[in-house]
């Protein structure tokens, strides 16, 4: 670990002391990129992300072999699927990627057992997780079975300006079709009843909330 005040200032809080120092001699810290895939479909997970900066999201692949956006991982967080297939030892369902530049603290997976019957804070930490988790993905089928594409669509556009703190939304038409498993017809429409309606203002590289 070459820089452990980095974990400490964001898990501190969660974490009691003896597992910090745990954390800070097995973690690796490892940089990404917008846009990065940090865990892909089909591959065997052999360390547990901790979200230190930056924001990732998980993808679902979908019957048509398409993908869809299940959640958001921000500061602070890991990802309840990633813990399942740790533990289970079991191949990934799901593809992570990048939403923005950002760090994370890689942990081996062979501490997770051994942390979760020694360490309250560990069990507390996973079980928050996965009920964070499971609430995120129950609202992301609740969206695609009940509502309309233009809320889901507004809701999105919320949801990314708010993990990136600014309300210019540098993805493309296509992008976001692709997020919402929808078309970019579909998207590019809405999107121009939202510019008529004073939502938001479209520009040649992004989408601005207004």
């Amino acid at each position: 670990m070459k820089d452990p005040k980095l974990i400490n200032d964001t898990f501190d809080s969660l974490f009691e002391p003896a597992l910090m120092a745990e954390i800070a001699s097995v973690a690796k810290l490892v940089e990404f990129k917008e846009g990065d895939v940090l865990i892909d479909l089909g591959k065997y997970i052999k360390t547990l992300p901790l979200l230190i900066k930056g924001a990732i999201k998980i993808m679902r692949e979908d019957f048509d072999e398409g993908e869809l956006l299940l959640y958001f991982l921000e500061k602070g967080d890991t990802c309840a699927i990633t813990l399942a297939c740790c533990m289970g030892e079991t191949k990934s369902e799901i593809r992570a990627i990048a939403e923005t530049d950002g760090l994370v603290a890689m942990i081996p997976i062979n501490y997770m057992e051994e942390w979760m019957a020694k360490y309250h804070s560990w069990r507390a930490f996973v079980l928050t997780s996965y009920n964070g988790r499971l609430n995120e993905m129950l609202a992301a089928i609740d969206n695609i079975a009940f509502m309309k594409m233009d809320r889901r669509l507004y809701s999105y556009l919320l949801e990314t300006a708010k993990i990136n703190s600014s309300n210019m939304i540098n993805k493309t038409h296509q992008e976001i079709a692709y997020e919402l498993n929808s078309s970019r017809v579909v998207i590019s429409r809405l999107l121009k009843a939202f510019e008529n309606e004073g939502k938001i203002k479209l520009n040649r590289s992004n989408i601005e909330l207004l």
